[in-house]
């Protein structure tokens, strides 16, 4: 029987996808908090991050929502760049205000950020048309409902972004200064950054980076991002498609459908993702920090290397489906071909990545610099706040 090299990821799942997860009902009220605090079982061997950005999705916010959709990877990759090499986790809060189609909706903290991805993908900005909006809310899920790490040296950071101030005239919802309190008592930094040049916003978005211990920026209503495009992204984002095709999921039926999710996040990617986004997805995927990502758990190919599992002890029925009718020669040819595949492709790609940073950090010095724009304030209230928890950054962020 042919061995096939590598193709659809080889397992079957009941039906789940990527969905929101609405925190407030239709009229507005605050359920009590209910996220646990996570262990980690990497963190004893790094030290963790966990990001979460809470996004104003109404309609002025068009441009930032795409400018995000193109950096949330190259913002990952600057994350990444940390000595000691950092577990990185990301979360959403988008949110709008009471009468809209919804207040917020939230992804929570999560090593996949593809599946993160392919939410902010679904992010579009609409409603809104009025000012303040539900910052108070969407910062107190940001705090309370998000499964914020418990270990003690973990950089735990928001980044609320917006162009309206809070309401303040809700009866019924916690006000941020009693928010910013308890995120001060989790070890939450809370930076602010403005889109446009509202002046009500500039005074709260001040206010709520002082009382959260972090730093207020802004930037203009496009996001100020940095838009570059290298020759290298095609050929990067071809490679890492070949590369998420290596992976073999196994387990009880439970497991592999926590993992369709992160299948469905990575198909969706390939299909609706610029080619630039995919290189940089790839470029992250590549550090080491980005492994927790790139290939996720429940893997035979990484399991079987590292001991976790011996292939002949797996029953047929954990296997992925397309195996499960081989022969034991067939199954363990077909995981060693896989391995060597996915070797080779993750050496092109951090050649190809090296080769990719070095362009763009080229190009963007012969621009006069990145200075202000929003991975470039971004990575500075990083590279300052991660350095209280023994982080070490290098001077320029990856783009």
């Amino acid at each position: 029987m042919r061995v096939p090299l590598f193709g659809t990821v080889l397992f079957i799942v009941t039906a789940a996808a990527v969905a929101f997860y609405p925190a407030l009902d239709s009229g507005g009220s605050i359920a009590p908090s209910t996220r646990p605090a996570v262990e980690h079982p990497l963190a004893d061997q790094r030290p963790v991050i966990d990001v979460v950005f809470v996004l104003d999705t109404t309609g002025s916010m068009t441009g930032l929502i795409d400018a995000a959709k193109e950096k949330i990877w190259s913002i990952a990759s600057s994350m990444a760049s940390a000595q000691p090499t950092p577990l990185i986790r990301i979360g959403l809060v988008g949110y709008r205000d009471r009468g809209d189609a919804y207040v917020t909706r939230m992804v929570d903290l999560s090593s996949d950020i593809d599946s993160t991805y392919a939410t902010l993908m679904q992010f579009t900005a609409a409603g809104g048309g009025d000012t303040p909006e539900s910052v108070n809310q969407a910062l107190y899920d940001a705090v309370h409902r998000m499964a914020w790490s418990n270990e003690p040296n973990a950089y735990k950071v928001i980044f609320l972004v917006g162009d309206a101030p809070p309401h303040m005239d809700y009866p019924d919802d916690v006000k941020y200064p009693q928010t910013l309190a308890a995120a001060a008592d989790k070890g939450i930094v809370v930076n602010t950054i403005q889109c446009g040049n509202d002046p009500q916003t500039r005074q709260q978005w001040q206010q709520i980076a002082s009382r959260g211990r972090g730093a207020y920026f802004d930037v203009d209503q496009a996001g100020s991002a940095v838009a570059l495009a290298t020759p290298y992204d095609a050929d990067l984002a071809k490679l890492s498609a070949q590369l998420d095709a290596t992976r073999m999921y196994y387990g009880t039926p439970e497991a592999k459908a926590k993992l369709h999710a992160k299948v469905e996040a990575t198909d969706a990617l390939h299909a609706l993702a610029s080619a630039a986004s995919q290189a940089r997805r790839a470029a992250f995927n590549a550090t080491a920090a980005g492994e927790a990502n790139a290939i996720g758990e429940g893997d035979l190919v990484t399991d079987i290397a590292a001991g976790k599992v011996d292939l002949a002890n797996v029953a047929p029925a954990a296997l992925p489906a397309p195996m499960q009718g081989m022969s034991a020669d067939e199954r363990k040819a077909l995981v060693d071909q896989n391995a060597t595949v996915r070797a080779d492709l993750e050496e092109r790609i951090k050649t190809l990545a090296k080769q990719r940073d070095e362009y763009a950090a080229n190009r963007i010095a012969a621009q006069g610099g990145a200075k202000d724009s929003l991975d470039d304030q971004i990575y500075g209230a990083v590279r300052e706040q991660a350095a209280k928890k023994g982080l070490v950054y290098p001077e320029a962020p990856k783009y």
